[in-house]
């Protein structure tokens, strides 16, 4: 049995270090959103798998936790190396059962990459603190230790960089790991986890299954997970949270978005719509960083939105594996209906549409019956529209008008999230100011998609975000570690 599949089959699970075929499990298609097309069938675990898996996690995490971090990280030199050899493959697989485009899957694979070349670090990473003679003949130190069997849950938004903001930490810290990724795009993780195996990790040290709620809820009650890693909407971050949290585990748990695009009169309006188009329309939307409502200060809204219009219109979409093609279709039938509700709903709340994705339909202009919309422009937003403020996840963006930056900075705080954000400006003054008193977790000054690099947190706030510990960089240390202090004296 192989993870991959190039015809219809079924998707493995990864346990103890062997591909397996389940049987007698529900099954669910894996779709290419451009076509409309079967790729595979994803088998969905059982309470019994879960516990299974877990319990054999377990067992080599008491093995694994001894290797020391320099022997540990090892395998993880070697399966950088074949994700930098397979990078292109990873990326082919990506698009056909996610839809982004070729561009785009290619730098999330860089991206994956550089989780890796992170982790591979933990030997620094790791390392305590000591001082001798705290008191007369007494020295103090701190260790970090692994904790145990950790979990991953993961969207399909980004199925070869989420898991890796988890796993590549976890397993450098001593922890064996357990991965749930999204049902929807189960086929690019997996050929990801056979690289790892064939870089030489111990058996049982990473571990792949698929499915829904049941094998969440039992990894999530399973009294031998110690760790929980979530990205999803702010909903189902939420019940992971507080599940997770009242079985005693640490969570860490990343919800949805609604981030505000702040443009001043003084912005490089060129380079400006060039930056919101990535953010609003990259990955057609489905991204938690992604811009969706942009903000026009002042007299900035004229000639902002005369080049955005015209520069949305010539916007092509169509299947991401295909060259000049700048937005792939949405993941799914159901999610490119509920984007169209979300638009119909703009246009009877009274928002005024500059650009209307819906021409974009499968149909004459996509015949292949893939899950298409177009990008969508809503002009005179009101604060109180639905489109305003609810995580559409499609490429929908809403703009408002602010007459002052202070006006700005009071919309997007009153926000119930915190994720990302960004103001376009050439003021030194007006960023700083606005860095400074905007409360969202991750800003960009001339960048429109404010993503951190491995080495550094992904510092969702408020309900973008539940738990004390962030994603990667070294809060990715801190959560996968417990911290001991140690005092000495010798007689």
């Amino acid at each position: 049995m192989i993870a991959t599949v190039s015809a219809v089959g079924t998707v493995g699970f990864y346990v103890n270090g062997k591909w397996e075929t389940p049987q007698g499990r529900k099954t669910q298609p894996v779709m290419n959103p451009a076509t409309g097309e079967v790729l595979a069938e994803v088998p969905f675990a059982t309470e019994a798998d879960v516990d299974r898996v877990v319990r054999g996690a377990h067992e080599a995490f008491l093995k694994w936790r001894d290797v020391p971090v320099v022997d540990r990280v090892q395998p993880l030199y070697r399966f950088k190396a074949l994700l930098d050899r397979h990078a292109l493959e990873v990326a082919a697989i990506l698009t056909r059962e996610n839809g982004k485009t070729a561009d785009d899957a290619r730098m999330e694979v860089r991206r994956t990459i550089q989780m890796v070349e992170v982790a591979c670090g933990m030997p620094t990473l790791m390392m305590g603190d000591s001082l001798n003679d705290i008191a007369a003949g007494i020295d103090c130190k701190t260790i970090r230790q692994p904790i145990g069997v950790c979990a991953g849950i993961t969207p399909f938004n980004f199925p070869s960089m989420v898991p890796l903001w988890m796993y590549p930490f976890a397993i450098a810290c001593g922890n064996t790991f357990v991965l749930k990724p999204s049902e929807k795009v189960p086929l690019t993780p997996a050929r990801i986890v056979e690289l790892l195996h064939d870089a030489g990790l111990p058996p049982g040290v990473m571990n792949l299954i698929h499915g829904g709620k049941e094998a969440v809820d039992a990894l999530l009650h399973h009294p031998l997970v110690k760790a929980v890693s979530f990205v999803g909407s702010t909903p189902i971050a939420k019940y992971i949270y507080t599940t997770g949290a009242a079985e005693g585990k640490r969570v860490q748990a990343l919800g949805g978005a609604k981030n505000h695009l702040v443009v001043m009169p003084d912005a490089d309006m060129p380079k400006t719509v060039e930056a919101i188009i990535g953010s609003a329309f990259g990955a057609a939307g489905e991204r938690c960083l992604a811009g969706s409502v942009l903000v026009a200060v002042g007299d900035a809204a004229g000639p902002l939105l005369d080049l955005l219009v015209k520069r949305t219109k010539e916007v092509a979409v169509g299947d991401g594996s295909k060259d000049g093609v700048e937005m792939g279709p949405l993941v799914t039938s159901d999610h490119c209906k509920r984007v169209a509700g979300y638009i119909e709903k703009g246009v009877a709340e009274g928002a005024t549409p500059l650009c209307d994705g819906r021409e974009h339909k499968a149909g004459a202009s996509h015949p292949s019956g893939g899950y298409f919309l177009g990008p969508t422009i809503f002009d005179n937003v009101t604060p109180e529209m639905t489109i305003a403020k609810d995580e559409i996840f499609g490429p929908v963006l809403s703009v408002m008008r602010m007459k002052t930056l202070d006006d700005a900075i009071n919309l997007v705080n009153q926000s119930p999230f915190g994720n990302a954000t960004a103001i376009f400006t050439s003021s030194g003054k007006s960023a700083r100011e606005y860095s400074s008193r905007i409360e969202v977790g991750m800003v960009g000054v001339n960048v429109g998609v404010a993503a951190p690099m491995a080495f550094f947190p992904f510092a969702g706030w408020k309900n973008s975000f539940f738990g004390d510990l962030h994603a990667h960089g070294k809060d990715a240390v801190s959560f996968y570690t417990e911290q001991k202090v140690i005092m000495s004296r010798w007689f």
